[in-house]
């Protein structure tokens, strides 16, 4: 695939194309008009994208299937040796700049797809953020599953298999609710049992991926692309929120079985550094939403919308209950309790009589 893309590269432009596809995208609304540019797209401009798109992918692949397993068990190799060396530390290094550009590229693949009718550019700014994100993110995930993985071996199964699993029935739990039919139309020379096993692989590396972090692209198995196109803000709240309080509890499970390998760590002030890395991943992920998506435009809402309707929320959720003695005097001085006092008083006045009568009888 390099080699023909090289060729078609440099091969390019030198003979003119007999055909040529036109391609329609519209601009970024600005003042609430969009316009539709049209574009001619020339054969190997067309492969050229094609094959961009499948390195994308295969950088993605790479990424989580590959350097994620691999950062781990070095990392985990290294604290229990108890010593890093200068060879280890540069492939790992290296294995997390591959992981972190792999989830770029997946934010980047899940932009176009979903805004696939405009023509979308993304600036630096936005793929700084993205980088900055992605970076925390991943960075204190792994660190927290080997500090577990380094005191209690055993369990870390468990908690592997169960994010696994978790996410990889997700998508297929989704689609069996939907009661769609069985999507034929991924690849015409599959059958349906080939069919099914690209599925299986596509859920699984979806799961390999939200092992480690936020999948921008979203499975959506009843989708003709099977994405999901809709920005779900729900779904990405859910995630980080359950994502933080595992973190935190299996930081606090190192923290209760920590061996004599963590006598000269700091284990407080590393608890806290982690959950604070986390935390600027979090923060991030706020900024790029709000100020440097491509298409903040686009939006039904911002971050700070959702933000500010979080907070009244848990406000209102929040919000002490009235006391019993506040409702006693509210009923006291309610109307209908007035106007039974006003008619009692009037009813013992007319049975002991008017007192300004009485006084002008006797005069």
């Amino acid at each position: 695939r390099c080699v023909q893309v090289l060729y078609i590269y440099f091969r390019a432009g030198r003979v003119e194309e007999p055909y040529v596809s036109i391609t329609k995208k519209r601009q970024m609304p600005k003042d609430g008009y969009s316009e539709e540019v049209e574009k001619e797209v020339g054969q190997a401009e067309g492969k050229l994208c094609t094959h961009r798109s499948a390195f994308s992918r295969a950088s993605v692949i790479q990424a989580f299937l590959g350097s994620a397993p691999q950062l781990t068990l070095q990392l985990y190799i290294c604290v229990l040796q108890q010593d890093i060396t200068a060879a280890r530390s540069i492939f790992m290094v290296l294995s997390l700049l591959s992981i972190v550009y792999g989830a770029l590229r997946c934010n980047i693949l899940a932009i176009k797809i979903k805004y696939d009718d405009y023509d979308v550019s993304v600036k630096p700014a936005a793929y700084l953020c993205i980088f900055l994100w992605r970076s925390f993110e991943i960075a204190t995930r792994v660190i927290v599953l080997v500090l577990f993985s380094s005191v209690l071996q055993i369990w870390i199964l468990p908690v592997v298999l169960v994010n696994l699993f978790a996410f990889f029935f997700y998508p297929w739990v989704l689609f069996c609710q939907s009661k769609s039919p069985f999507p034929e139309n991924i690849e015409k020379a599959l059958s349906r049992v080939g069919t099914t096993i690209a599925l299986c692989l596509l859920t699984l590396l979806y799961a390999g991926i939200n092992m480690f972090c936020w999948s921008a692209v979203q499975l959506k198995l009843n989708d003709p692309d099977l994405i999901n196109k809709s920005q779900n803000w729900y779904r990405l709240t859910v995630y980080y929120m359950l994502r933080f309080i595992e973190n935190a509890f299996l930081l606090l499970m190192w923290y209760v079985y920590r061996t004599d390998t963590y006598l000269y760590v700091c284990a407080p002030l590393l608890v806290l550094q982690l959950l604070l890395g986390y935390c600027m991943a979090i923060f991030f992920m706020l900024v790029f939403y709000q100020f440097c998506h491509p298409c903040k435009k686009l939006f039904s809402s911002s971050v700070s919308e959702g933000l500010l309707s979080c907070c009244k929320f848990l406000c209102f959720v929040c919000k002490p209950p009235k006391s019993s003695k506040l409702v006693d005097k509210a009923n006291l001085k309610s109307p209908a309790n007035t106007d039974e006092a006003w008619n009692s008083n009037k009813t013992t006045d007319s049975q002991n009589g008017n007192p300004h009568q009485s006084v002008s009888s006797n005069a």
